[in-house]
Formats: structure tokens, C-alpha cells, sequence
């Protein structure tokens, strides 16, 4: 679809337009909602949203127009953290974690990250690619339309590479929008693991140069955690990013309260992420220094954990809060947004408004995208999907439900459910 477009009939137009930064505080329960909106797009960028009154006299006859039927619409989500390319899957330490094994114990026993490392480097870029294109469509079915999508399970410089590639060419060949991050910090590679300095001194002295001169990054994260790399190795590889102008993400107190978080204040990151232990000296820490955390609930729950992250400690302190799946192979198989939207409602005690603006401004902030994606105002890229739902709070609180009707990415339709032009829902159920 191209040329100029016109949604109207919509119920809820959450458009989350505001100040041009990322939304802290009360700002997070704002999502500026127009009541029976509607919005026009020309070709791939949005030239006004109001209310169906204000909007409908600007339509005319070279105008296609859409009839959300009085649905709501909204931006399309914006997944800050995912680990998408990958090989294999890891169902059988799913089920060893439902028969009682931890996920520390699992990777102790050979499992978690080791084995999808040896699958990954066994298998070939194309294969890879095709088995990732397959998992963003699972993305693109629950209203995700851009994602940050990490390197991690290849730790060799090919490897690594590889998944970057790959990164890139579902970049230009796929309708998501995917933001690179070499994270060959993941883990301590097997052949390594007696000689941890000599895998440091990879990554900072082949690795980072390579991705740094093929420009196949934007952003270098690492694993901080005990039994992943510690806080000396993870200041000196994210040092060597920054000089080799790549922006810092860091996992940070996932497993432990190790200090990650007082690390990515003191390096400027961009992000810290996961949190779960973090105490409020680390929330004061990333406050000072104005680091996003970005909140992963699906892992939590996945991994079987009850611990989740502060966020009303967060939000409360001025934090501008992310909301991600961490989807990957062990500990979240979770490519829904919806779903975590629900967790972060339930088990965080984030308002659905607070956990959408997670989900999508502050996201996009947090991916330095902010004045594109991530709210529906005159002049951003029309980014948005049509739920099948009156009201947006229905999202997150009819749990486990695929709302998503149709997807927009840069106005053109990428993906449909039950509607059509002119707002007639075409679902039929047919019993033989």
C-alpha cells in the first residue's frame, strides 16, 4: 500500500505524542489517547491524527481509506532486548526446570547458553536466517514492529559475524525493523573456560574491530553476572566498545547483586537490563546517571523465578522504564509483548498505561529512535497496529489472546487478521 492512507472508526487512538524524550514518572501513565480517532498517513510517515471529526473532511477520493470498526490503534511495540538468531531449541531443559533443576544448575551441567552455542556454530547462515525469519513473525503476529537483536551464541569471530549477518539481511530483506548488539561477552566459550583472560583478549582485540570496521553493530552488551564475566572483564570490553564507537546495553543484577548496575552508571550505558536483584542504591546509581532500565518479566517467569524486578521503585524515582520479552532459546521463549504487558500489570505492579509506554516510547528512546517509531504524531513513521479490542487496557488484561488484527510498518501492511477495508470483521467459523 502506498500513497495516502486513512484509518478512522477507531475507538482508542493512542497516539503517546508528548515531549520529545523518554516519559518518566506520572508522563508514563499518559498515553494521549483520542477518543473515536482517526489518522492519515502519505506514504510512509503520518501527516495528522485527531478525532474522526477533526480528520474525515480531509479525506478524498485518492485516499484510501480503512475502517478500524472501533478498535483500537495504537504503535506498534518496540522489543529493546531479544536474542532472535539461534539454532535449535532448548525444550528439554524446560522440561528439566518443570522436574525441579535450576537454571544455574542446568549450564553447570553442560546445558544453557554452551548448548545453543554448539548448534549455532554448526549450522550455516542461511539456516540461520531462515529459522530467524521464521521467529520474527511471531514478533510481527503480536504487534511488534521493530527489536533490538543481540550476537551471543556463536563466540568465535566467524560465529559472531555470522549472526550479525544474519542480523543485517533480516534487516533489509524483512518488513521489522532490527537494531544490531555484538554481545560475544554472552558466555565463556568451552575451549576458553581455563583460560578465561585469552577470551577477553578475543573479544577486544578481533572481534570488537571486526564488527567495528564491517559496521555490524550499533550497540556491545555483556553478560555481568558470576559464572559470566565479571565487573573488571566487563568494564574493560565495554571500554574497548565505546573506543571503537559502538553504545553500551548491559545485563546487569539478573542473577545476583553484583554491582552490574552501579557499572553501567559509571559507564554511561545506555541501558541496564534485566535488574532483579538491583537494590535502590542501584536505581539511585542509574538515575544520576541517566541509564534506562529495561525490565524483563517473561524470564523471570520462564526460568521459574518469583524475584521480579522493582519497577514501582523505578518508575517512582524518576526512571524512564523499558519494557522487553528477552527472547531467546533458554530462559524466555517469549516473542509476545502482550504477555509481558500482562507479567509487568500482575507481578510488577506497572499500570497497563505505564507498561504500554514502556513498551513503546521509552523503547524506542532506548534504541536512540525515538523521534521516528514509538508514538503516532504528525511527521513519524507510521509504525502502528489495529487490536481487536474497544479499550487498550484489553491487551494486556485478556491475557494469552492474539488482538492483533492488522500491522503497519512505515504505512504499508504487513500483516491482517479478521479485518477488512471498510471495517467488516470477515472471521467465520466453519464446523464439519
Amino acid at each position: 500500500m502506498t500513497g495516502k492512507l486513512a484509518i478512522t472508526g477507531i475507538s482508542q487512538l493512542v497516539t503517546l505524542r508528548g515531549p520529545a524524550r523518554p516519559r518518566t514518572g506520572d508522563e508514563m501513565g499518559n498515553l494521549a489517547i483520542i477518543d473515536n480517532g482517526a489518522m492519515i498517513i502519505e506514504g510512509k510517515r503520518i501527516t495528522c491524527a485527531g478525532t474522526r471529526h477533526e480528520i474525515e473532511p480531509l479525506i478524498n477520493a485518492n485516499c484510501k481509506v480503512i475502517d478500524a470498526g472501533g478498535r483500537v490503534v495504537m504503535p506498534g511495540f518496540i522489543d529493546a532486548h531479544t536474542h532472535p538468531v539461534f539454532a535449535g531449541n532448548r525444550a528439554n531443559e524446560f522440561e528439566m526446570r518443570a522436574s525441579g533443576a535450576t537454571y544455574q544448575q542446568i549450564s553447570a551441567a553442560g546445558g544453557g547458553i554452551q548448548s545453543t552455542v554448539k548448534l549455532t556454530r554448526a549450522a550455516t547462515e542461511d539456516e540461520l536466517f531462515e529459522t530467524s525469519k521464521h521467529y520474527l513473525e511471531w514478533f510481527l503476529r503480536s504487534g511488534t514492529t521493530t527489536i533490538e537483536a543481540k550476537s551471543g551464541y556463536g563466540l568465535t569471530v566467524e560465529d559472531e559475524l555470522k549472526m550479525l549477518r544474519v542480523v543485517r539481511r533480516l534487516n533489509n530483506e524483512g518488513p521489522i525493523r532490527l537494531v544490531p548488539t555484538f554481545l560475544g561477552a554472552h558466555s565463556i566459550p568451552e575451549e576458553f573456560k581455563d583460560h578465561r583472560a585469552d577470551y577477553v583478549n578475543l573479544i577486544v582485540n578481533e572481534m570488537l574491530p571486526k564488527v567495528a570496521d564491517e559496521g555490524l553493530a550499533e550497540y556491545c552488551d555483556v553478560f555481568c553476572e558470576e559464572g559470566a564475566f565479571s565487573i573488571d572483564e566487563t568494564r574493560r570490553i565495554m571500554l574497548a566498545a565505546k573506543e571503537r564507537g559502538l553504545k553500551l546495553r548491559l545485563h546487569a543484577d539478573q542473577l545476583t547483586l553484583n554491582g552490574g548496575a552501579a557499572l553501567a552508571a559509571e559507564l554511561g550505558a545506555v541501558t541496564a537490563d534485566h535488574l532483579e536483584q538491583a537494590d535502590l542504591k542501584g536505581i539511585e546509581r542509574l538515575k544520576a546517571a541517566g541509564v534506562q532500565p529495561i525490565l524483563l518479566p517473561a524470564s523471570v517467569l520462564m526460568i521459574g523465578s518469583t524475584k521480579y524486578p522493582d519497577a514501582r521503585a523505578m518508575i517512582d524515582s524518576g526512571l524512564a522504564v523499558v519494557l522487553a520479552t528477552d527472547f531467546n532459546p533458554g530462559s524466555s521463549p517469549v516473542p509476545s509483548m502482550p504477555l509481558v504487558l500482562t507479567l509487568a500489570s500482575t507481578m510488577m505492579k506497572m499500570t497497563p498505561a505505564e507498561a504500554i509506554t514502556a513498551a513503546t516510547i521509552n523503547a524506542a528512546y532506548s534504541l536512540d529512535r525515538g523521534a521516528e517509531i514509538g508514538s503516532l504524531e504528525p511527521g513519524k513513521v507510521a509504525d502502528f497496529v489495529i487490536y481487536d479490542c474497544s479499550d487498550y487496557r484489553e491487551i494486556a488484561y485478556f491475557a494469552g489472546v492474539e488482538h492483533v488484527m492488522k500491522v503497519f510498518i512505515s504505512g504499508m501492511i504487513q500483516s491482517s487478521g479478521g479485518i477488512q477495508e471498510g471495517g467488516k470483521n470477515i472471521f467465520s467459523l466453519k464446523i464439519s
